[in-house]
């Protein structure tokens, strides 16, 4: 059997040995068992994570904002519902981290079929709500470290979390905020809205590769209207050695590397 995931006349095709869970609710959640990936989880025809190449995903997503800040004691995570956002802000031992997830049954079938979270979404600093993210921030009166987006491509679920209204009431709550902003060479018009809608004071983008996402170039977003976006390598080595955070795919190398774009994605934001 195989699965293929299908963008803009061309595709990745896995191949699958059975498939572990399916429903269709909020959204239509797939997870397989593949023969090279380990376990797949698909949201709407959209591979979200396999086994083998999801801490490339989570690690770049988290690592950066978590390690600019001097002492990220308080964190939002909005999606997320597979737990691995949340098991690697956990790296940097928190006080307190709130996940908001629109879709329940998504981390009801990712703890019992996959369990990337390793427990994390079980850690009493961590508080799971099931509401809409959106709402929740333009609601929220508390104040976060860093915010943390894990979403999905954006679709009628998830469109709200690339609005220009969305990060506007992010930056009035948070030091950092860190999302994803999708594969700038095969969805180069979701990556240009993510990084014109999110007007914040300071942004930068950030590069990675995740195998199993669209041509294997993945794109993030860190921003702030209070700090700096500060690169200096010292600085992120010390922390990243203080706080012991053990890693499959990011260094500090890495993370200052990643921040050098080729001309053609400069050209796409500029």
């Amino acid at each position: 059997m195989e699965f293929v995931e299908r963008y803009n006349g061309s595709g990745l095709l896995i191949e699958v040995e059975k498939i572990l869970y399916e429903f269709k609710g909020v959204q239509h959640i797939q997870i397989f068992q593949t023969k090279s990936f380990g376990k797949m989880l698909v949201l709407d025809g959209k591979i979200q994570l396999t086994e083998k190449d999801e801490s490339f995903y989570h690690e770049m997503l988290v690592h950066p904002a978590m390690l600019m800040h001097e002492n990220p004691e308080k964190v939002l995570v909005i999606g997320g519902g597979d737990g691995g956002a949340v098991r690697e802000v956990l790296k940097h031992d928190p006080k307190e981290v709130v996940m908001v997830e629109i879709d329940e049954n998504v981390v009801k079938a990712c703890k019992e079929y996959i369990g990337i979270d390793r427990g994390a979404l079980e850690d009493p600093r961590v508080k799971v709500l099931f509401e809409d993210g959106l709402e929740f921030v333009k609601s929220c009166k508390d104040k976060f470290d860093v915010i943390i987006v894990d979403g999905t491509d954006p679709n009628p679920i998830s469109q709200a979390l690339i609005s220009s209204e969305f990060y506007r009431d992010c930056a009035k709550i948070c030091d950092y905020f860190v999302t994803q902003s999708q594969s700038p060479f095969a969805q180069p018009d979701y990556f240009k809205s993510i990084y014109k809608n999110a007007r914040f004071k300071n942004k930068a983008v950030y590069l990675g590769f995740v195998p199993t996402y669209p041509h294997g170039l993945w794109s993030y977003l860190i921003a702030s209207d209070r700090r700096e976006i500060v690169l200096d390598l010292n600085v992120i080595k010390e922390r990243f050695e203080n706080r012991k955070i053990e890693t499959v795919y990011y260094t500090p190398e890495v993370h200052i590397s990643a921040f050098a774009l080729p001309r053609w994605i400069v050209n796409l934001i500029s």
